[in-house]
Formats: structure tokens, sequence, C-alpha cells
């Protein structure tokens, strides 16, 4: 069986849960797809998620990677197209607040996403499930998990199907923020339809 790396966040700035944490730990060590799924959850911290990227896939040897993220504010399934070789946004857990930097000094400005994202699309609209490509995945951690990600399975030169999902908040965020919001289920139910059709 193929082994698939699914990754989260834990909560960060206003958020005080993050639904792709959550998504994480309910899939990690099931088989869905023809995927042993392991989950990882990792730290908002710019200067500590390259090396722990790099880390989990030198350990698990993915065949396939999904990065998910939480899109406070949005109201879809967003699957990103590309990542951008910045580092940007609002300070990180630590209190880090990047400037601009680049994520990898010799890294060509942008990646794009090695997922089937017009098939996932697809598969997700028919499920009767909101989604669509986005073309941004900001310059925030999500986008330098994706980049480091891809950058990572480039230059080994390995041939995985990787890329970055970006998700609603769950209700409880939703109700406390006043902000558009899924149930975590339904945020489950469309990770577990992504799962079934990135081959």
């Amino acid at each position: 069986m193929q082994t698939l790396l699914l990754t989260g966040f834990e909560p960060f700035l206003k958020f005080k849960e993050n639904p792709t944490g959550s998504a994480v730990e309910y899939f990690d060590g099931k088989e869905i797809g023809g995927f042993h799924i392991v989950g990882r959850v990792y730290p908002v911290e710019f200067k500590t998620l390259s090396a722990k990227a790099a880390e989990d896939i030198e350990e698990y040897a993915p065949d396939a990677i999904i990065n998910l993220g939480l899109a406070g504010g949005r109201h879809t399934i967003d699957i990103e197209r590309i990542a951008v070789n910045c580092m940007d946004g609002r300070p990180d857990n630590t209190g880090f607040e990047p400037d601009g930097e680049k994520i990898e000094e010799s890294g060509p400005d942008g990646l794009f996403s090695t997922l089937p994202i017009k098939k996932l699309e697809s598969a997700l609209k028919s499920a009767m499930v909101s989604a669509r490509i986005s073309n941004s995945a900001g310059t925030y951690l999500c986008n330098m998990l994706m980049y480091t990600t891809l950058y990572i399975l480039k230059r080994q030169q390995k041939d995985v199907k990787a890329g970055f999902i970006h998700v609603p908040a769950h209700h409880e965020i939703g109700s406390e923020l006043n902000i558009p919001s899924w149930s975590q289920q339904d945020i489950n139910d469309a990770v577990e339809h992504i799962i079934k059709n990135i081959k």
C-alpha cells in the first residue's frame, strides 16, 4: 500500500482552533483510496517549518503529499495552483515577522502543484462540494509549506504528487469571528474526496 503524507497546522493568530489539525488527526492511520495515511500537524513557525517538512519526507518517503491550511473568511475548498518563493505577512506564533525574504535563495520564483487540480475540482463539485482552483496561496506559512514541499521533491527528482489545499473555518471559529464556516465533518468529507481522487 502506498503512503500519503497529510499535513495541517496548529492554531495561529486570532484562530484559537484549526480545522486542518483536526482533519489530520482524524485521518492519521486510516487507509483510504489505496493509501496508508500519515498525519502530521506543524507549528506556525517560519524558521522551523522547512526542516520539519524535510524530515517527514525523508522519514516516510510518501507516494503523495497533501498539505492543508486554514483560509479564514473563504467559503470554498481552494485547490492551490502555485507557490511563490517569498515569505511575507503577519507574525508567526513565535513573533517572527517576515519581510519578503526568499524561502530558498537559489530556488525558482514559483513552483506548480503536481496534484491533478482540475480533476480534484471536478470530483469535489460532482460530490456537491463547493470548490475552486486558486492561483495564489499567499505568502504566509501555507505558501511556504507548499513551496518547500515541491522544492524538496523537485531537488530529489521524486515523482510524487504534491500540493496544497485551503479549507474554510469550522463552525466554532465561524461563530466566534463571524466569518463563513463549514462543519468539521464537511471539511473532513471534502478531504476524503480529495484523497480518493489524487491518483
